[in-house]
């Protein structure tokens, strides 16, 4: 009895339910983990009205693919060698509208323009860093974004 309640709670909707902040809506995307190297850089792309139209993520000196809609003014930050994302601040309203990046050497990085609902995330543990990035996007932009926190590849050799 015991093992079917295990498996019915690992199994619940809600017990995978991935946080994202805005309305949402359109094509889920996904950065993939790369679980040899850590997340070096942020690429976004921010379109005329100031709607982040899409994100591209480093892992270790490769770019993954642009995930969300086509177009936009890209703006980059790579980080600094032991580097790491620790909290993301931002703000949307039927698109995202605002990113703002923190890294554990006191760097910060913002991307567009504040304006909307705001949101703050950051991991539930002081050693954990930025892993992935997820959400939505429509024809004009990302509709919803959320973030995974994991531990960085020097404390999982």
């Amino acid at each position: 009895m015991l093992l079917w309640l295990t498996l019915a709670l690992l199994w619940s909707p809600t017990c995978w339910a991935q946080q994202t902040f805005g309305p949402g809506g359109g094509t889920y995307f996904s950065t993939s983990r790369d679980f040899q190297n850590d997340i070096t850089g942020i690429r976004v792309f921010i379109g005329p009205l100031g709607l982040i139209k899409s994100i591209q993520v480093r892992y270790g000196s490769s770019w993954s693919e642009k995930y969300g809609a086509p177009g936009g003014t890209p703006q980059e930050f790579i980080l600094l060698p032991e580097e790491h994302i620790t909290g993301i601040y931002g703000a949307y309203k039927n698109f995202l509208r605002y990113l703002v990046i923190y890294t554990d050497q006191g760097r910060v990085f913002p991307f567009g323009k504040e304006d909307g609902n705001t949101f703050i995330d950051f991991p539930d543990d002081s050693d954990k860093v930025l892993t992935r990035v997820y959400g939505h996007y429509r024809p004009l932009g990302i509709t919803s974004i959320g973030f995974e926190w994991g531990y960085p590849s020097f404390l999982k050799k």
